[in-house]
């Protein structure tokens, strides 16, 4: 019987920034499916995620891990011209291009290093709550583990399965999906330090360099769509990347070729209702799942985790009203988001016709 304060279901960023906060003053134990992190999109971490990590103490830390400064924007969005913005005048800086799985890894391993016992690969077979105490068995190396929590935490991404094992509801806003891939690039050729996404029909394209000379190349549209049959095929999807403009010169400057990872992944907005209850809370893409055309995904998931860490905390401390408190603090945060992402979809106006962007006026 392993027994801690906090289990927290789920060791990516939410889950591992959770453990870290928590680590200090708690028992914490973060339990992770998958051995190792897998490879991902790639994600633009925002400059105002600064402020998180320096707040946290990971900031010089994270500094010398070397992603790519990241300098502004690139947008061909309600107009054919592209437009340009930077974060000259941000007082928080530059923000950063990251080698995504080289990330999770690097935080996950702050987290363990600060004292959180870490399980992978591991999953949650059964748990259970008795009103004072939950009891859970995990499954890890091929035999199970009994363990007892206190407070429960999933980060454990879009699915939320622990906690609509709770009564939460997932609420899905949208059909949006991804079809991408990685490939080499050159660092220093157009684009480089810039964001880049381009509108087209029947989705949008975003683009990015990324460490190491490489570059991500993605196309987001709606799952019922025909355009969704192409982003499952890399082949096809270079094909397509000729019909636009911007994006297609932009690929041919820097050299792009595809040589590594790709996948076709879900990118629908989503909510869990509630986002906490009864000795349990959900953080990250199990609380709120964004669009990535927001480009606050990751700093969503810091941010969440942070506020899970605190909650719990606050609960553990017989504060009453922490799990009720973080789950209005969450609807709030989705509230503005809501109300940003629609402003952002409704400035496209050249396709008003078309089933893509009808949906989202």
């Amino acid at each position: 019987m392993i027994e801690a304060d906090v289990l927290v279901v789920g060791a990516g960023p939410a889950g591992a920034t959770a453990a870290f906060n928590l680590a200090p003053t708690r028992k914490v134990m973060l339990v992770e499916r998958r051995p190792r992190a897998a490879p991902r999109i790639g994600e633009s971490l925002i400059p105002a995620a600064r402020r998180l990590l320096s707040d946290m103490g990971l900031l010089e830390a994270f500094e010398t891990e070397g992603h790519a400064r990241c300098h502004g924007n690139r947008s061909v969005w309600g107009t054919p011209e592209p437009i340009e913005t930077d974060f000259l005048r941000d007082p928080d800086g530059p923000g950063w291009h990251l080698d995504r799985a080289r990330f999770d890894v690097w935080l996950r391993a702050a987290a363990v290093l600060r004292g959180a016992k870490l399980l992978a690969p591991a999953r949650i077979a059964a748990i259970k709550h008795d009103g004072a105490i939950w009891h859970v068995t995990i499954e890890t190396g091929g035999r199970p583990l009994h363990a007892a929590a206190r407070v429960v935490i999933d980060a454990g991404g879009r699915t939320a399965r622990v906690a609509r094992q709770f009564g939460a509801g997932r609420r899905v806003h949208d059909r949006l999906v991804c079809g991408w891939m990685h490939g080499r690039a050159d660092p220093s050729g157009p684009g480089a330090g810039f964001t880049f996404v381009e509108a087209t029909e029947d989705g949008w394209w975003y683009s990015a360099p990324l460490p190491g000379s490489r570059r991500v190349l993605a196309f987001h549209t709606d799952a019922d769509l025909p355009a969704a049959r192409i982003a499952r095929d890399r082949r096809a999807l270079l094909e397509r990347t000729r019909s636009t403009r911007e994006l297609s010169a932009l690929l041919g400057a820097c050299g792009f070729a595809a040589d590594g990872a790709c996948g076709f992944t879900a990118a629908h907005g989503a909510s869990l209702e509630p986002c906490a209850g009864m000795a349990w809370l959900a953080a990250g893409d199990a609380a709120l799942a964004l669009d990535p055309l927001s480009a606050r995904g990751l700093f969503n998931a810091l941010l969440t985790g942070l506020a899970a860490a605190e909650a719990a905390d606050r609960y553990l401390s017989n504060e009453a009203d922490a799990l009720a408190e973080y789950d209005q603090t969450i609807m709030r945060m989705w509230d503005g988001y809501r109300r940003a992402l629609a402003t952002w979809y409704r400035a496209e106006t050249r396709w008003r016709d078309k089933a893509f962007w009808v949906r989202r006026q």
